[in-house]
């Protein structure tokens, strides 16, 4: 493996140093340029092609996101690890969705940055390991949302009242009176409901209802 050239754009003076002193002590690694803003940072990816990107998000004028997105819209396929001290998953989810390639917190031991950056050089995607459970429970409540929507899709307008009716404890009569439907009416379009979305008794309608945001709870 050839030198890996790296860009470092972060707004702390002596976190470039350190990083650089850090990343050249083996000699596989070579930081090419140095911004302390992401307007410098964008600049210096156009003029130095750098093979890495270690971006950090709080930045001056532009921040980490805005340049990473900035990159993906423009079509750039620059890889780019972001380096920071978020460890929220809003973040994380966030910088995954533009198309990072790496995301790791600041306060990782150096090997496991060099490891990150030797993993994005060669095309891999790198995630710090304490934010790894994070990110697959956000997938899957995201996932659990696309199932939402999706049966909500399913559902018609009429339904979706009833069903939101049901949530508020109301019995078939009062939902009839309620809608100024028939009872019968409101009888099929509850046993339409059930199937629809899965669930076998108005409790578990009710508690749908009220997990995917179709009734608030004061």
């Amino acid at each position: 493996m050839g030198t890996i050239n790296v860009l470092l754009a972060d707004d702390h003076s002596m976190i470039r140093e350190g990083l650089k002193q850090l990343l050249e002590l083996d000699g596989d690694i070579k930081v090419i340029g140095e911004a302390g803003n992401g307007e410098i940072c964008l600049e210096l990816i156009d003029r130095l092609h750098p093979d890495v990107v270690l971006l950090d998000i709080n930045m001056p004028q532009v921040n980490g996101l805005e340049v990473l997105e900035k990159l993906r819209n423009a079509g750039s396929q620059q890889k780019v690890l972001i380096l920071t001290i978020h460890n929220e998953v809003e973040y994380l989810m966030r910088a995954v969705e533009i198309g990072v390639s790496g995301y790791l917190l600041k306060d990782s031991e150096s090997s496991i940055l060099k490891k990150a950056i030797y993993a994005v050089y060669n095309g891999e995607n790198y995630i710090d390991a304490t934010m790894t459970p994070l990110l697959k429970e956000q997938k899957y409540l995201k996932e659990l949302q696309r199932e939402a929507r999706s049966k909500e899709k399913l559902l018609s307008t009429r339904e979706i009242e009833v069903l939101c009716a049901l949530a508020e404890g109301l019995y078939n009569k009062e939902i009839a009176s309620k809608l100024q439907i028939s009872e019968k009416t409101v009888k099929n379009h509850v046993s339409n409901i059930f199937k629809k979305i899965g669930v076998a008794d108005r409790t578990q309608a009710a508690v749908y209802a009220i997990r995917h945001k179709f009734v608030d709870i004061k």
